[in-house]
C-alpha cells in the first residue's frame, strides 16, 4: 500500500488550509496510517486485497479486526483529499443541485444539516453526505473515529472531517474549499452502482 498524492500542491488551498496543515495532515499522519496497515497486513491474505475489501473484511460486521482502523483512516482520508480544491466552495449545479432541493428543500438547507452533524458528533468521527440506495436520495449521516459509508452501506458522495474549531472549519471547507464537481461525479457513480445491482438482482 502505498500514500497516494494529493490532486494539487502543498500550497494550492492556502490560505483556508495551510502548506503546515498538509504537511501534517497529509505527510506525516496520513502517512503512518499506510505504514501501520503495510506493517499489520505484511504475510496475511489482506496482502493481496484492494483497500475497500480489506476494509469490508476487517470491519467484520461490526466485530472490527485491528487492521480496520488505518485502513478506512487511508480511505476516508484519500477521499477527504479528493473533495477538495483550490477555489471551491460555491453552490453545485445540474443534477446534483436538483437532487438537494428535492431532497431537502434547498440547497441551504443541506448546508444547515452538514454543518449540525459536524459539530454534534460526540468526541472524533465524520459527517457523510450519502445517496441512500433504497430511497435513491442524498441524506445526512455521521460516523464515529474511522467508520465510513463502505461499511454503513451507503453509497457515498462526500464528507466532511472533524478537527478543533468544528464550526469555523466546517464553514470554511463548504465556503471555500469543498469541489461540488467531485461530489457530483461520485453522485454519478453512486447511481451506476445501484442500477447495476437492481439488475443483476432482478436477473436472479
Amino acid at each position: 500500500m502505498d500514500l497516494k498524492p494529493l490532486p494539487f500542491a502543498l500550497d494550492a488551498l492556502e490560505p483556508h488550509m495551510s502548506k503546515e496543515t498538509l504537511e501534517y495532515h497529509w505527510g506525516k499522519h496520513h502517512r503512518s496510517y499506510v505504514n501501520n496497515l503495510n506493517k499489520q497486513i505484511e504475510g496475511t491474505e489482506l496482502n493481496k486485497m484492494t483497500l475497500e475489501s480489506i476494509i469490508l473484511t476487517s470491519y467484520n460486521k461490526g466485530d472490527i479486526l485491528p487492521t480496520f482502523n488505518n485502513a478506512a483512516q487511508i480511505w476516508n482520508h484519500e477521499f477527504f483529499w479528493e473533495s477538495m480544491k483550490p477555489n471551491g466552495g460555491g453552490k453545485p449545479s445540474g443534477e446534483l443541485l436538483e437532487l438537494i432541493n428535492t431532497d431537502f428543500g434547498s440547497f441551504e438547507s443541506l448546508i444547515s444539516e452538514l454543518k449540525s452533524a459536524a459539530t454534534t458528533q460526540f468526541g472524533s468521527g465524520w459527517a457523510w453526505l450519502v445517496y441512500k440506495e433504497e430511497e435513491k436520495k442524498l441524506v445526512v449521516v455521521n460516523s464515529p473515529n474511522a467508520i465510513n459509508p463502505l461499511v454503513l452501506d451507503y453509497h457515498h458522495a462526500y464528507y466532511l472531517d472533524f478537527q478543533n474549531r468544528r464550526p469555523d472549519y466546517v464553514s470554511v471547507f463548504l465556503d471555500k474549499l469543498v469541489s461540488w464537481e467531485a461530489v457530483s461525479l461520485r453522485l454519478e457513480a453512486a447511481k451506476i452502482l445501484v442500477a447495476v445491482k437492481e439488475k443483476a438482482d432482478g436477473s436472479n
